[in-house]
């Protein structure tokens, strides 16, 4: 067995948080796991007394991040491994979804994720040492309609967490984004916030995109324990990626969508080179 660490998940309630959270439990590492409130804290430390803790936080507020670092490193030990896994869906139309919507989705999926790094980064830096993994999504590459809010959310963490990657290089501080495809949470059901539908000028393309997706809650292929298996796999890389797609749908997706851009790219490239100063 590799040598233990200390995990710091956000969002360990239910979803990848949960499974990642188990399963590195199961390898001996500890972890503590950000919950809502004192019910999923209870329920959260019962799994393994001594080896996991729970802390309760609302990743969006954004201020509440450093002294939950500082707690957890007075109390528990030095993270190793952050794992930034908090996050939900907003599924609409974007014409019909409200701007407030798009702003929670943003303050959750990315800044809440930004104020993590945040937090624990200089002790990383400090010592030189030090994992960050940020749950993005295949939605953080391709895109499918109904979620521009959420695609835009994690096209945005995945910006972040690429660019983190270079910039960390220098410190031996790793950083990947974890690209899921579709598993079996709930992440289409109980955690998907849907917006009604009110113009029905999208009803023929948009209602059956919408159905769909309901009725394949629970049907996903892909498997959270394999996820988290996977996860703890790339925790012992000694070279781990900047990116690394989970699931066979994602890689599938990623692939067709790079043919595609390259198809453009060549056609249009003529276009693309004629913008320079001569």
């Amino acid at each position: 067995m590799s040598q233990s660490k200390l995990f710091l998940i956000t969002g360990v309630s239910s979803g990848f948080g949960r499974s990642l959270a188990e399963e590195a439990l199961k390898a001996g590492h500890r972890v503590v796991g950000t919950v809502r409130n004192q019910q999923a804290k209870e329920a959260f430390e019962a799994l393994a007394p001594g080896q996991c803790f729970a802390r309760i936080l609302d990743v969006t507020d954004f201020d509440a991040a450093a002294p939950l670092a500082a707690s957890v490193e007075q109390e528990i030990g030095t993270i190793d491994v952050l794992v930034n896994n908090a996050g939900y869906g907003h599924e609409g139309v974007m014409e019909e979804s409200p701007m407030s919507e798009l702003i929670h989705q943003f303050n959750v999926n990315v800044f809440g994720a930004v104020a993590m790094i945040k937090a624990f980064l200089p002790g990383f830096r400090t010592r030189r040492t030090g994992h960050i993994i940020n749950i993005t999504s295949m939605g953080g590459f391709i895109t499918m309609p109904g979620i521009s809010y959420y695609c835009g959310s994690k096209f945005a963490l995945q910006g972040i967490s690429e660019t983190l990657s270079k910039e960390l290089q220098p410190f031996n501080i790793a950083v990947t984004a974890v690209q899921p495809g579709s598993f079996r949470t709930d992440w289409a059901g109980r955690s998907m916030v849907r917006t009604p539908r009110s113009i029905s000028d999208y009803d023929q393309s948009f209602s059956p995109i919408r159905d769909a997706r309901q009725k394949r809650s629970g049907q996903q292929p892909g498997d959270p324990i394999k996820a988290a298996k996977a996860i703890l796999t790339l925790i012992d890389s000694p070279h781990p990626p900047a990116t690394l797609l989970l699931g066979s749908d994602a890689v599938t997706f990623v692939k067709e969508k790079l043919e595609r851009m390259e198809a453009d790219i060549e056609v249009w490239e003529t276009v693309s080179r004629s913008t320079d100063v001569q």
